[in-house]
């Protein structure tokens, strides 16, 4: 019989082989501290990245090296910052950081052109790089429960963006250049201190289905006074009848008006 180190070994030389051929690499809950130095020397091998619910706190420069990488999910760690050379993974299509303690996001995330997906709520951002702007594959920003003052005009040339949640900030107003995302059909900034909204969201952003504002000073009124507000309100109900006939559980507030009155 094989002493237990022989045994180690073979199973972590074939856990290495599995994850050269198949690009997976998924380490969740593995009470992992650090980024485990034979991810990587996989560099070109992977494709998916996911460590989440770890105790990793630093990410190290060497991740620059998966250049193939197109899902990154390290939500529920310990993160405080991220590298510059998270710029170098021009390949990220998905980047999930939820739950950790981020502070600022590298402008160099501008540079990460084929993004599709970005979550990085419940961390502790209070600025978004003005070099978001360059993403312009983006579809979904998710930057809830943050500590964000305000969203970069440059959020605008995001023209593929459909789903911005900013729930939980402290946002006083809305950039004009959101009136630019006329692909946007979701727009969530409930729990914050948005009193004013640019006069031409609903009438710009043909594709606005959801709003969703409650617990701002901010009133019903305000928005039915806006033009394009017909408009916007007949999309929102045939989104609603979609999911009635297709059987979508509603939830008990129904077909609320996005806003508190």
């Amino acid at each position: 019989m094989g002493c237990p180190a022989s045994k180690h070994a073979d199973i972590k030389a074939s856990q290495i082989a599995r994850w050269r051929s198949t690009g997976i690499v998924a380490l969740p809950d593995s009470r992992l501290k650090t980024f485990p130095d034979e991810i990587l020397d996989l560099d070109r091998s992977v494709r998916t990245l996911d460590l989440r619910h770890n105790r990793i706190v630093d990410v190290p420069l060497e991740m620059g090296k998966l250049i193939n990488l197109q899902r990154l999910v390290l939500a529920d760690n310990l993160i405080e910052s991220l590298s510059v050379h998270l710029g170098k993974l021009q390949s990220l299509k998905i980047m999930i950081l939820d739950g950790n303690r981020i502070t600022s996001l590298p402008d160099e995330l501008g540079q990460l052109v084929k993004l599709e997906q970005v979550s990085i709520s419940g961390n502790l951002l209070t600025c978004l790089p003005v070099t978001i702007g360059s993403l312009r594959s983006l579809t979904l920003l998710n930057v809830s429960n943050n500590k964000l003052k305000s969203l970069p005009e440059s959020i605008g040339s995001c023209f593929s963006l459909e789903e911005l949640q900013a729930n939980e900030n402290l946002i006083e107003d809305l950039p004009a250049s959101v009136c630019n995302l006329t692909r946007l059909k979701s727009l969530c900034l409930d729990n914050n201190g948005v009193k004013l909204i640019p006069l031409n969201l609903l009438k710009d952003c043909k594709a606005l289905q959801n709003l969703s504002f409650h617990n701002n000073p901010i009133s019903v009124d305000q928005f039915q006074q806006m033009d394009g507000f017909e408009e916007f309100e007949a999309r929102r109900k045939n989104k609603f009848d979609k999911q009635i006939n297709s059987n979508v559980i509603i939830s008990s507030k129904g077909l609320d008006e996005g806003v508190d009155v």
